[in-house]
């Protein structure tokens, strides 16, 4: 599973001209899943995201995480994540999760932030949808499941 999560001072998605969801201040979270990943998976990558302290204090250090600033969540699937680029120019997508197995990861993912978080956007899965926001910093992180919790411990 990977999260690209973009703190943002705003963000929207946008599917046939029409806004479905939008946040001011918090993260964009881009959510890609693999057919290996499990509920485990996406409660260990939930906690770690929740709990970034990325947010700045008083003093300009990142000390302060999601619900210390009363941020808020936009989640996108996005299985280009998963996109294989090593050969050629066109990416590779085998790794992607299937699609019934992927939206019923999303499902859970989106309730499991919802449990933490009060406000909680999202994007619609498989459609085609435009996100905008403001990249606030900009700050980036990427999670990968692999790296939190490597395969066979």
């Amino acid at each position: 599973m990977r999260f690209v999560i973009q703190r943002v001072q705003k963000a929207a998605v946008t599917v046939d001209g029409r806004e479905i969801g939008a946040i001011d201040k918090g993260f964009l979270v881009l959510v890609g899943v693999e057919d290996s990943d499990t509920e485990a998976v996406a409660d260990k990558m939930v906690r770690k995201m929740i709990g970034l302290r990325i947010f700045e204090d008083e003093q300009g250090l990142t000390n302060k995480n999601l619900a210390s600033v009363g941020g808020s969540l936009l989640v996108v699937s996005q299985f280009t994540l998963y996109a294989d680029c090593r050969k050629g120019n066109r990416p590779s997508f085998i790794r992607a999760g299937k699609p019934e197995h992927a939206e019923k990861l999303y499902e859970y993912i989106l309730s499991k932030c919802a449990e933490s978080v009060p406000i909680v956007r999202h994007g619609e899965f498989g459609a085609d949808m435009k996100v905008s926001l403001v990249n606030d910093g900009p700050f980036t992180i990427v999670l990968d499941s692999d790296e939190i919790m490597p395969r066979g411990n």
